[in-house]
C-alpha cells in the first residue's frame, strides 16, 4: 500500500469513527440500549467507569445502556473529540432526569474501533463524585 493509499484509508477510518462517536452521543440521549449496542463490534466491551467490571457480552451492554434509556429525560452535548488511528477520546455532558430529580455527569470516553468504525472497546473516565444533582 502506498503512503497516499494508507493516508486515504486512515482518513476514511477517522471519518467512520467520527460518525460513530456522533451517533453514540446522540443515541445516549435518544436511543435504546439495543440501538447503542448496535454501534459495537461483536465482542465489543464497556468499562464504565474504568475500574468497574467490564461488560463483555451484548446482553450486558444492552442492559447497561437501558439504565440510561429508561430515564424520564436525558440530553447530551458533545464538548470535544480527538481521533487518531483507531481511537477516539471525547468529552460529553449527560443530563438525566427521573423522579423529579436531575443529574449531570461529564465523562471522558476512550473508544477503540475496528476497520468498519464499530466500537471494540469503550472505557469511561469519571468517578462517583463527578455525578452532580442539578
Amino acid at each position: 500500500m502506498s503512503v497516499e493509499q494508507e493516508a486515504t484509508t486512515q482518513e476514511s477510518l477517522q471519518d467512520k469513527i467520527a460518525t460513530t462517536v456522533a451517533a453514540y452521543v446522540d443515541l445516549v440521549a435518544s436511543g435504546t440500549g439495543e440501538q447503542i449496542a448496535d454501534l459495537f463490534a461483536a465482542g465489543g466491551t464497556v468499562e464504565d467507569p474504568i475500574g468497574t467490571p467490564v461488560r463483555t457480552t451484548r446482553d450486558e451492554i444492552v442492559e447497561f445502556y437501558n439504565v440510561i434509556a429508561n430515564m424520564d429525560t436525558r440530553t447530551t452535548v458533545l464538548n470535544w473529540e480527538k481521533v487518531a488511528g483507531d481511537t477516539a477520546v471525547f468529552e460529553f455532558v449527560l443530563t438525566t432526569g427521573t423522579g423529579g430529580m436531575n443529574f449531570e455527569i461529564t465523562p471522558v470516553d476512550i473508544m477503540v474501533f475496528d476497520d468498519e468504525g464499530k466500537i471494540t472497546s469503550m472505557r469511561a473516565v469519571w468517578q462517583p463524585s463527578d455525578l452532580k444533582q442539578v
